[in-house]
């Protein structure tokens, strides 16, 4: 008997027991019979509905209108403040390095390389492991038990005496932040309609940007002070303390606001709880499922789009690494001071949040996020050639360069938000985010490695790699764009079939993207 044979023939005790649609469906191959394992999930999710037993409950404008404000209202500034402090934790370094912990802790040779890389280490060791217990655990209690933790450890860094303690200190910090941007994916698509993950992915993740900002400023102020009016600890120290102590207050803020679901949900009446989960049914994803289920693992690992996510997340940081790390060091190497350096990063985070949220907008205004969020890093190409193709002499035009790097963000932020929106079936969705982010630890710990002391202070081969890595990111996008239209296409002429039959409350069950026959590509 052929494989296709075998799927679309019915077990006669199973056919007795469900609708004969159902039946005739499962056999003409039009929906697949392992879709029988998944009764139990859409009892889950109907929990929810206990008045309602599932029917479709309609929505007005108006009251989704006030639903989607009040969600809003809720989650995102919280969100937003507590991603800022994540990307403002990992760039501290970049700040204490022209603020003298080189001296202090004694690095030297490639020290300060491999301690810019450690932190990914850390983030890559977790990273799975951490993606298994957002499944597991409570999302929002764990999620804020990391940052409250996250905070600690970085605190601690300003107890630092030498590399070894540093290392260390980098390590824990990387395992403690390896929860927060895949949390952040799952909380957006659990809370919000795949037309608006991209703009709430776009204005959560764009607080790096605000967080480069407020840093350099801040650390600016704390160099310039500590010089003027000596302090007694160091001015780096005073850096870790500030924002580890801020994001332990923050992290405290995040427990008694971001609930674990709708049903959890302080700030919603009991009847908004069953609307705001009736409203994400057009997502086709279910409401989350706490099984670990091996299929979804298999087929996460099989699917082409899942190594596409990868591969640009590795290629697309390998830039990130490197610049994040370097980028007080890079700035100097234009002709400014150390202090200048920390001042004039602060407009590259202004580029990074204007291109964010007005990419993160048009992307769903227009349907079209891959497309769009091209452009930044067509933008981030013009900026780095101009850094290596301008006169050492034009440090303006070289500085100005800078900023327009800053836009590189954009497609690594559309395809986060493309991995809440294109990939269904939980355990599916969490081995995916967790292999996205492995691919962004990996590109961050190659990164600063491109920067090496002998190429200081032009750091010409690096720059070029730069340029190189983000030319292959472009064809990526082209495939990842290509292939979706292509699998939404097949999709659409399988419902077109006439005897394709569409399951009632089709859109709780626990289906992975690839066998729900409703579920269509976000591009």
């Amino acid at each position: 008997m052929s494989e296709d044979e075998k799927r679309t023939t019915l077990d006669p005790e199973v056919e007795k027991n469900i609708p004969a649609p159902l039946a005739d469906a499962i056999r003409s191959g039009s929906v697949p019979e392992n879709i029988l394992k998944h009764s139990h999930d859409a009892d889950e999710a109907m929990k929810a509905f206990e008045s309602h037993r599932g029917e479709v409950i309609e929505i007005d404008a108006a009251t989704n209108k006030r639903l989607l404000r009040k969600i809003d209202f809720n989650l995102i500034p919280v969100m937003c403040i507590v991603y800022g402090l994540n990307y403002l934790d990992k760039t501290t370094i970049s700040y204490a390095s022209i603020m003298g912990i080189k001296k202090d802790i004694g690095l030297v040779g490639n020290d300060y390389q491999w301690l810019g890389s450690m932190f990914y280490f850390g983030y890559l060791a977790w990273e799975y492991p951490t993606n298994r217990l957002l499944q597991r655990l409570p999302i929002g209690k764990y999620s804020a038990c990391c940052i409250i933790a996250w905070g600690l450890v970085l605190s601690c860094f300003a107890a630092v005496e030498n590399f070894s303690g540093a290392v260390a200190i980098r390590f824990m910090l990387g395992v403690c932040e390896a929860a927060v941007t895949p949390g952040f994916a799952l909380i957006t698509s659990q809370w919000y309609t795949k037309k608006e993950q991209g703009t709430r992915t776009g204005i959560w993740f764009s607080f790096n940007g605000f967080a480069q900002i407020f840093g350099g400023l801040v650390a600016y102020g704390i160099a310039t002070g500590t010089n003027k009016h000596p302090a007694a600890i160091a001015g780096w120290k005073i850096v870790f303390l500030l924002t580890g102590c801020l994001t332990i207050a923050v992290g405290i803020i995040f427990l008694f606001v971001v609930p674990d679901n709708q049903m959890n949900a302080r700030w919603l009446s009991k009847e908004d709880r069953v609307l705001a989960i009736e409203r994400i049914r057009v997502n086709q994803q279910g409401v989350g499922n706490k099984h670990f289920k091996w299929y979804q693992f298999r087929e996460a690992l099989l699917d082409p789009l899942t190594w596409a996510f990868v591969f640009y997340a590795l290629v697309a940081d390998i830039p990130n690494g490197g610049i994040s790390n370097f980028f007080s060091q890079l700035i100097t190497s234009f002709g400014y001071t150390a202090e200048q350096s920390l001042l004039y990063g602060a407009p590259g985070g202004c580029v990074e949040v204007v291109t964010l949220i007005v990419g993160g907008y048009l992307g769903d205004r227009l349907g079209n996020r891959i497309a769009v969020s091209s452009f930044g890093l067509i933008i981030s190409i013009i900026g780095m050639s101009l850094i290596i193709g301008l006169p050492l002499g034009n440090n303006n035009g070289r500085l100005g360069g800078y900023y327009l790097t800053q836009a590189s963000a954009m497609p690594f932020v559309a395809f986060l938000s493309l991995v809440s929106s294109n990939v269904a079936g939980y355990t599916k969705k969490t081995t995916v985010a967790a292999l996205y982010l492995i691919g962004y630890c990996v590109g961050n710990i190659i990164g600063p490695q491109t920067f090496r002391p002998s190429d200081g202070p032009r750091y010409v081969p690096a720059e070029i790699t730069i340029i190189v890595c983000w030319c292959v990111c472009l064809c990526i996008m082209a495939f990842i764009y290509t292939y979706s239209r292509m699998q939404n296409s097949k999709k659409a002429r399988l419902r077109a079939e006439p005897h394709y039959v569409k399951l009632e409350n089709q859109e709780w069950l626990d289906l992975t993207d690839r066998e729900n026959p409703e579920f269509v590509y976000t591009l």
